[in-house]
């Protein structure tokens, strides 16, 4: 099977010949502490992990479909987000931070041992401190906001994107196109209690930014499946703390759930196999909300915030497809621990749906040792390698 066909028939209990092999990306500080501890500089931790995986399967005596190097990722470069960003600015520096205006249009705190380009993307663990965000009225939505997201700004789509959608039509390797839930990007927009006070004193208002950002989001998707169609459509979508949600499930269907099932509807009219959402926290209580949206994959599954995947299959069988929920704090112990939490997972793992990987960026804590001890476990309860 190509990665691609593997990954497809995993997600949608299939019949792949093995389960995908995805352990999981380190953060920046991580490598940093894996260089220390013997990976070499400038190399490719996956590359590592994948040789030694692919030498042990030659020394078993099976090295079919081994293991393969990464595709390089072309994407489709198209954008969903503001256009243009705000201005980047330190707007004050004292006591170890940076006060900055980041590109979103937020006031926001982070220590000095970062700059302002760390809260484009999660180069690492940071900490972060809001001091506003930049739609706290209507008119703010008007003036400062809303002229950002005009879906046919041509800035949106690459100069080179019929070439890339062309290139990627012949593909062996999945395709994964993402953008913000609602929930998501409404918080960027007005801040999270914000966003829970528009909710409660606004709700009208929240339904026009709903509204909007539906719209929005579908117009610039189409013109992305008229030329190419992804394997997985992923909804970052961040709403719930350790062992709850940050809203009810009533309000999450109430207000997000008219993007969910346009979202979904459009892209399985496409050809579409996978819809996902990507929320950290414990989410069992939503997901029957999203499963009736349309919705039929989650990720990362966090292991500490109460999450149990066991449980989940359980309760929702194989209407939801799962991504991740490995305990990164088992990995971090290694040993027994790493054991016995695969142990728990393998039932869903053989019942497929499911492709097992870290619950959320790798952090520091797991040692190189131990991420390699982890891997190769991994490769086990996955088909690469057998006991």
């Amino acid at each position: 099977m190509t990665p691609r066909e593997r990954f497809l028939e995993t997600l949608t209990f299939g019949a792949p010949d093995r389960i995908p092999f995805m352990p999981g990306e380190p953060r920046e500080s991580t490598l940093r502490a894996w260089h220390a501890q013997g990976l070499p500089e400038g190399s490719d931790y996956m590359e590592l992990v994948r040789t030694q995986i692919n030498d042990c399967r030659v020394k078993k005596g099976h090295a079919q479909a081994q293991i393969r190097p990464r595709d390089q990722d072309i994407g489709t470069g198209v954008s969903f987000v503001m256009c243009p960003t705000f201005e980047e600015k330190v707007l004050e520096h004292k006591n170890g931070h940076y006060t900055v205006q980041d590109w979103m249009g937020a006031v926001t705190e982070i220590s000095d041992e970062y700059d302002y380009t760390y809260l484009r993307a999660p180069r690492d663990f940071v900490t972060r401190k809001w001091h506003s965000f930049p739609v706290q009225s209507r008119a703010d939505w008007e003036e400062r906001m809303k002229w950002r997201f005009d879906p046919k700004d041509p800035r949106r789509f690459p100069v080179d994107f019929d070439e890339r959608c062309a290139r990627l039509c012949e593909r062996d390797s999945p395709l994964t196109v993402g953008f913000n839930g609602p929930f998501w990007q409404l918080r960027e927009f007005a801040g999270f209690e914000g966003l829970c006070m528009l909710l409660l004193e606004q709700p009208d208002f929240v339904r026009e930014l709903v509204t909007f950002w539906r719209e929005f989001c579908s117009e610039v998707l189409q013109v992305l499946l008229d030329h190419v169609v992804p394997d997985i459509i992923v909804l970052s979508e961040d709403m719930a703390f350790k062992e709850h949600p940050m809203i009810s499930p009533e309000m999450t269907e109430e207000f997000c759930g008219s993007c969910y099932r346009q979202w979904s509807e459009q892209g399985r009219a496409a050809g579409v196999k996978v819809i996902s959402i990507d929320s950290d926290g414990r989410i069992d209580a939503l997901i029957p909300v999203w499963m009736k949206c349309g919705i039929n994959c989650v990720e990362p599954i966090e292991v500490a915030a109460g999450n149990d995947i066991v449980a989940m299959r359980a309760a929702f069988g194989k209407g939801m497809a799962y991504r991740g929920g490995v305990d990164k704090r088992a990995m971090a112990a290694g040993g027994a621990v790493l054991e016995a939490e695969l142990a728990r997972i393998r039932p869903v793992v053989e019942d497929g749906g499911y492709i097992p990987g870290c619950d959320h960026g790798v952090p520091a804590d797991v040692s190189w040792p131990k991420y390699q001890d982890y891997a190769m476990k991994l490769a086990e309860i996955t088909g690469w390698l057998r006991p």
